[in-house]
């Protein structure tokens, strides 16, 4: 079984890139990062995409008249790596229906809330103010429903009394960086698929919460 190729969206700082860089480096995902390619020009992954040795390329959202002609761009990038899954890590941009069509079964999103709960935005602030006991994070394939595509694992953390939003934010941060890679890891090795009847892990069905990560 060849390695598979993975290009990972950014938009920021890249954490979970390189949580997912990390552990293709150390042979615990097996693939390759082939490319990172960003938004922004700011964007400290780039950065970490250059010192790990991958391609770091860099399509400004602003250079482009509308959504539909950058994105039509960012499928010809992509696609000039031949990706076998592509990872939106941090990819601060809603996507086009088309873009998301063409990369079914193969374009993963992590959201730091337990979905569907708190789609969107201010989901630590939305979980601390709806006086949540726990809150966590979701990697799940994308569809062409903004944070609603099936889920593939969750990660859960319990609301300390009285926490705020920063401290909440980095333990949630912590879990990202557990569950995504693992979650690559499963489709790099053909363990994980989107099917007809839903997310498939060993060829069983998930659950529509997905696999229930803990650390215990």
């Amino acid at each position: 079984m060849a390695p598979k190729r993975i290009v990972v969206l950014i938009s920021g700082s890249g954490s979970n890139l390189q949580a997912i860089l990390d552990q293709t480096l150390d042979g615990q995902i097996r693939g390759n990062v082939a490319a990172v390619i960003s938004n922004r020009p700011d964007a400290y992954g780039l950065t970490r995409a250059e010192q790990a040795g991958v391609d770091a390329r860099l399509l400004d959202h602003k250079q482009f008249a509308d959504r539909e002609s950058f994105d039509a761009a960012l499928v010809e990038l992509i696609d000039s790596y031949q990706p076998d899954l592509v990872v939106l890590a941090g990819f601060m941009r809603i996507l086009t229906p088309e873009l998301v069509r063409h990369y079914h079964g193969r374009l993963f999103n992590i959201h730091p809330s337990l979905l569907p709960k708190y789609k969107g935005l201010h989901t630590h602030q939305r979980a601390l103010e709806a006086g949540d006991e726990e809150h966590g994070c979701t990697v799940h394939f994308v569809t062409e429903e903004l944070d609603g595509g099936p889920l593939v694992i969750q990660a859960r953390t319990n609301i300390v009394p009285g926490e705020d939003i920063q401290n909440l934010q980095q333990r949630v941060h912590q879990l990202e960086h557990k569950i995504y890679p693992l979650a690559v890891q499963w489709f790099c090795n053909d363990r994980l698929k989107l099917g007809e009847s839903g997310v498939q892990l060993d060829h069983e069905c998930l659950p529509e919460s997905g696999y229930q990560y803990t650390t215990r």
